[in-house]
């Protein structure tokens, strides 16, 4: 068994300079499945995409994937990649075996929560609002920089993190809290601000419009009290004031307290994010 990659066309450049290449997967120079790999326009050409790989049903079982996974990776190396990332959706365990093989470990995942009509009721005590204009300008100083660092805590090198998060906020807020399906609002006790939320409600991947929480964070020192799990409450009232029944957001694999109280709330696992370097 000879099993190698053949490219099926040129290597395809976009606007943002990521670069995208298809190719057959043949035995002995029969063409029996298909990987497409790519760089990452949000993290840079040094971080390579695994963004797809199949084989035919008849080859499977036999080693096949994992040879051209690896071919795969070799071609991303050879464009300077040192670090390739991948998604496996829930449920896929042929995928997430494959992956496993390959090296790749975790590194967040993205969770979808079906709302129920009406949304929780906030504790006694506290109470939210829209989020000023002054309090968006003092988040905006602080918030590339902050997600920047939850980036690099993942292992992400600095420069590409600061990447990512300096062209996700400018994609996303084009016009900073004006910005249309963007909604930002802050959760108050006693009197006095002690976290935020920022969710987004629009059109997804799959054609539906849908919920997203970009961003919830309590103050450090009002954490422990509950007022993280009051903040995805008013989450889910943002959603549901707009129109969506689905609820969306991204957690990091290592964040074990987000993680757990997301599933309390009823949150289940769609994707997992997987990376390797290389």
């Amino acid at each position: 068994m000879t099993t190698t990659l053949r490219p099926t066309g040129p290597i395809q450049e976009g606007a943002d300079g990521a670069k995208s290449r298809t190719y057959d997967v043949c035995d002995n120079g029969r063409p029996i499945g298909t990987v497409e790999i790519g760089t990452d326009a949000a993290f840079g050409s040094a971080t390579g995409a695994l963004r797809s790989l199949s084989i035919e049903e008849p080859s499977r079982r036999r080693g096949r994937g994992t040879v051209a996974g690896l071919a795969a990776e070799e071609v991303l190396r050879g464009w300077g990649c040192g670090l390739v990332r991948l998604s496996v959706p829930e449920g896929n365990e042929g995928a997430g075996r494959l992956a496993a093989a390959l090296g790749y470990t975790e590194r967040s995942r993205n969770m979808l929560k079906h709302l129920d009509p009406a949304a929780p009721a906030l504790p006694d005590g506290v109470a939210t609002r829209e989020m000023s204009a002054e309090e968006f300008t003092a988040w905006q100083r602080t918030s590339v920089d902050t997600y920047a660092r939850s980036w690099i805590d993942q292992g992400v090198p600095a420069e590409q993190a600061m990447r990512k998060s300096r062209s996700d906020h400018a994609r996303n807020l084009p016009d900073g809290l004006a910005t249309r399906g963007m909604y930002f609002h802050v959760l108050v006790a006693g009197g006095t601000v002690v976290g935020h939320v920022w969710v987004s409600v629009r059109e997804g991947d799959d054609g539906e419009t849908t919920g997203f929480v970009f961003d919830v964070e309590v103050d450090e020192e009002y954490r422990g009290r509950g007022h993280g799990r009051a903040l995805m409450a008013q989450a889910e009232h943002i959603t549901l004031a707009a129109g969506p029944r689905r609820l969306g957001l991204h957690v990091f694999a290592a964040n074990t307290p987000a993680l757990r109280l997301y599933e309390s709330l009823g949150y289940r696992t769609t994707r997992y994010n997987l990376a390797k370097d290389l």
